[in-house]
């Protein structure tokens, strides 16, 4: 009620100010000193002129205060007013002991929209999706806009707001905003993630915190998938404390030797012979023991440290590769995984070279990991210079996750790639799935022709194993075979699994695909 009657008065005062405190009211002065002096003698106009230079004082302080709710289109404030106002609802909503939230909401792929669209009709989905959520809140809440596609809803103080009736909510605005868009004739449908904080959860003592904490709860949802609603709570707090607590401990963790590769096995369908390992980062906290590569590759990245990252992976698989051949032990080629940032350096070909050199290595030895979703985005920039360039340097390249992009044929012989790696969506439970099954045979027929080697990822199951033999896959790797492991113990491996294969039966393999 307070804030409708704030709204009011704000914009009656905008539309009388210019008349009756702006530049036209001097032509009535001498009225009204002639009235003052008339009706109340000599006093009166000492009073009037007095009166007046404070009225214009006041309405000069009164309207820049009200510039920043007149910055608002269509009850749509931005993100200055929003916040100040936001400020004033979380001492409000303390002061009366009621309840209330802040919402924070964000179109989801908007600039994919924009870059299908157009500009003009992302402006369009932004101004439709403002006035949908103002239509569908009461007339006492407040919206903001934050950013190009991102808003924020502050409640005012109820009597009565749980966490059940704040999903629904949630759910509500969502509705609203995913209703199509017409643009030109064209039904433009957006959805939306959406993170909230009730006032009595809210870390700190200031609105900002509150809001803070809405956008902490909105991250998450991101994490979760479309058109995710997430709570703020306290986990999520120590979480993201945890998470700032990783991003500075990433470079000593760097340089102290914490972050170094375990290796995982890559084996032979036919042979079952070992034909390579897949290096995979693992972080050994002194505090908090093994991390979760999950929880702190992201913070490697943020800390813009994933060049680096990829660098100690080189260096200790390229001294993995020299300790198995000088204990006598056939290990072909160790696998590294590189994201676009590391695949976009202009000197990583001069990186890898000297790498290779240093360790007196052969170019085939190392395995260029790149993800299927890199190679379907990359267009002819460096990226596509740096794989090609590995490439005919010798290094081999494994096109991993395969199935989870949309890496065309053609990417696969732009690439030159040598290997495409099954995504482990599509291996699990294949013994049982004949879904799983007819997928898994169509790229293997498509690798056979293109003369591409396969190994499927995620294999855990002796099942699942006889399966992908029998249907031609080439390689399998996955906690079936064995877990990811530290470098001192896999000689210990090797030694264990090249004595069984003397009493293993050789899987016959069809490489018709069927």
């Amino acid at each position: 009620m307070v804030q409708r009657f704030t709204r009011a008065a704000a914009k009656l005062w905008h539309r009388l100010t210019p008349s009756v405190l702006g530049p036209p009211a001097l032509a009535f002065l001498p009225a009204l000193c002639l009235g003052a002096f008339w009706f109340g003698g000599e006093g009166a106009l000492i009073v009037l002129a007095g009166l007046l230079p404070v009225l214009y004082l006041m309405n000069g302080n009164f309207h820049s205060q009200l510039s920043a709710y007149q910055q608002s289109t269509n009850d749509v404030f931005h993100r200055s007013a929003f916040e100040e106002l936001t400020a004033q609802l979380y001492l409000r909503t303390k002061d009366t002991g009621r309840q209330a939230a802040v919402f924070c909401v964000l179109i989801e792929d908007f600039d994919q929209l924009v870059s299908r669209h157009g500009q003009a009709a992302g402006d369009t989905v932004v101004r439709r999706v403002g006035e949908r959520l103002v239509g569908a809140l009461r007339a006492d809440d407040i919206v903001g806009l934050l950013g190009d596609a991102r808003f924020a809803i502050c409640t005012s103080p109820v009597r009565h707001l749980d966490l059940e009736l704040c999903i629904q909510m949630a759910a509500r605005l969502q509705s609203a905003i995913e209703e199509p868009v017409s643009i030109d004739g064209t039904g433009i449908y957006v959805s939306a993630s959406i993170g909230f904080c009730q006032h009595s959860r809210a870390p700190g003592d200031a609105g900002a915190d509150w809001l803070d904490a809405a956008n902490t709860a909105l991250r998450e949802a991101r994490r979760r998938g479309p058109s995710a609603i997430r709570a703020f709570s306290d986990q999520m707090r120590r979480d993201k404390q945890a998470r700032a607590a990783l991003r500075e401990d990433v470079v000593t963790a760097l340089e102290g030797g914490q972050i170094q590769p375990w290796f995982q096995p890559q084996i032979s369908t036919d042979t079952g012979q070992i034909t390579g390992f897949e290096a995979l980062a693992r972080w050994s906290h002194p505090e908090r023991g093994m991390i979760s590569p999950a929880e702190f590759l992201p913070a490697v990245e943020q800390a813009g440290q994933l060049e680096r990252l990829a660098e100690v992976m080189i260096y200790h698989s390229f001294a993995a590769l020299k300790a198995w051949d000088g204990a006598g032990v056939d290990v072909p080629q160790v696998g590294v995984n590189f994201a676009g940032s590391e695949l976009s350096n202009p000197k990583l070909l001069e990186k890898i070279q000297w790498e290779l050199d240093r360790f007196d290595l052969l170019p085939h030895r190392l395995a260029v990991e790149v993800l299927e979703t890199v190679v379907a985005s990359a267009p002819d920039d460096m990226i596509t210079r740096n794989i090609n360039a590995l490439g005919k340097l010798g290094c081999r390249i494994d096109l991993d996750d395969f199935g989870t992009g949309h890496a065309s044929i053609a990417s696969i012989r732009r690439f030159s790639v040598s290997r495409i790696k099954i995504d482990r969506s599509f291996v699990m439970k294949a013994d049982r799935d004949p879904e799983q099954q007819r997928m898994i045979s169509a790229i293997l027929t498509m690798a056979e022709r293109l003369g591409v080697e396969t190994l499927a990822e995620g294999v855990e199951t002796v099942g699942e194993h006889v399966l992908l033999a029998q249907l031609g896959c080439d390689h399998v790797q996955g906690f079936g075979i064995a877990r990811p492991m530290p470098f001192e113990q896999t000689l210990d491996w090797i030694d264990r699994h090249l004595s069984k294969l003397e009493d293993m039966p050789r899987i016959v393999q069809s490489k018709s695909g069927g």
